[in-house]
């Protein structure tokens, strides 16, 4: 059976009484990356100029363009340096100022998917094949409530490293093992997975916003049963990168798939549209190796994720209810960084190991001057 087109699903869970699970994939599905964007030809030398209010529709896009982190001055100059390097890949091509940056490093930001390993661990113990799925879907999501920090993380040197002990049995390291183009190595491993990564990005500079594919590779192996597992995330767009509040959509599929048997995930992370209806929203099924629906999933990224046994055609059983598989938890309130207590952990000395490497990230002093809120030795030293 083919995958289901997911219009006719949201028609028919609606009008059948199903919920409406998956009823806000039809609405924005006419509206794919139709988040209001409208040229700022009212502002003389920037024409045409993209700005995307997330929350708003398009008669705002002059005053959004005012908003943002930005002093206008560094606005202004930033927007003249850019220009030349619109339609390019801007990966590794472009020096920013610390004052965009968090006090964290692309080899931290990987280690940040681990805050919710248990769900790994849930999937290696579990028997039902397609709860697997439920479970380690769950845990590929769950990383995306960190990914919406508007924050740049810094580029690793070549030959930096990042090593991570002390949290849920896990031993995870990760290296830059390329400077140009950047390529990063991850490893993780505990009694119950070992995941592997090699993360590399291209990128798109479209003037006020950049899109990002994300190249690398993905694979989690389950220990008990030796099931592989592999990951096709969707790629990303940063909006209002100069003019506007900056903000984070990842609208597309992801497709994690069991290499082992042939079942996979399929779930549709829907993109923003008018006021941010459909923002952060996903939606999918668990399928068979037959492509037939087994298990429907539905929640939201920033929130918490939900699944229901379904039927061939992808409607609820009757009997069975929606549970919750995955939920963010408690984060510090007004932190500055908007860190979750995990990610202070990431860059505490806690969870470093006995031996600490002189190559760790932890050590970098431009990003132990930011993390101290001392602006100028960070930008001296991320220079230096």
């Amino acid at each position: 059976m083919a995958p289901k087109d997911p219009k006719q699903v949201a028609d028919a869970a609606s009008s059948g009484g199903g919920g409406g699970f998956f009823a806000s994939i039809a609405s924005s599905l006419s509206n794919f990356g139709s988040a209001m964007s409208k040229s700022v030809n009212g502002l003389v030398g920037y024409e045409g100029l993209e700005v995307v209010n997330p929350d708003g529709g398009t008669e705002d896009a002059e005053e959004e363009a005012r908003k943002g982190r930005w002093k206008q001055e560094e606005r202004d100059s930033y927007w003249k340096m850019m220009q030349k390097y619109v339609g390019s890949d801007i990966t590794s091509m472009v020096t920013l100022p610390v004052i965009i940056f968090e006090p964290m490093t692309m080899l931290q930001k990987m280690a940040e998917l681990m805050e919710y390993s248990y769900l790994l661990d849930m999937a290696d113990k579990t028997e039902d094949p397609y709860m697997r799925l439920v479970y380690a879907s769950s845990f590929f999501i769950s990383v995306y409530y960190a990914y919406q920090r508007t924050w740049k993380p810094f580029n690793p040197i070549l030959g930096e490293t990042y090593e991570m002990v002390n949290h849920g049995g896990i031993t995870f390291i990760s290296e830059q093992v390329s400077h140009h183009p950047p390529m990063s190595a991850g490893h993780a491993e505990t009694e119950h997975f070992t995941y592997d990564v090699t993360s590399k990005l291209k990128t798109k500079f479209l003037g006020n916003s950049v899109d990002v594919y994300p190249v690398g590779r993905t694979r989690v192996t389950l220990k008990r049963d030796g099931v592989v597992l592999d990951l096709v995330p969707p790629p990303t767009k940063v909006s209002n990168l100069i003019f506007g509040r900056t903000w984070i959509d990842s609208p597309g599929e992801m497709i994690l798939t069991n290499l082992t048997t042939g079942d996979k995930v399929v779930l549709y992370f829907q993109p923003c549209g008018w006021f941010g209806a459909g923002r952060y929203e996903v939606d999918g099924y668990v399928y068979n190796s037959a492509d037939e629906p087994k298990i429907l999933m539905t929640g939201k990224w920033n929130e918490a994720m939900n699944y229901q046994v379904c039927d061939s055609e992808g409607e609820p059983l009757p009997g069975t209810e929606l549970k919750e598989i995955w939920r963010v938890a408690d984060t510090p309130k007004k932190d500055k960084f908007q860190y979750t207590h995990f990610a202070h952990k990431i860059n505490s000395f806690d969870t470093a190991p006995k031996k600490l490497l002189a190559s760790d990230s932890r050590l970098r002093p431009d990003r132990m001057a930011l993390e101290k809120g001392d602006l100028s030795t960070s930008g001296y030293e991320k220079s230096r």
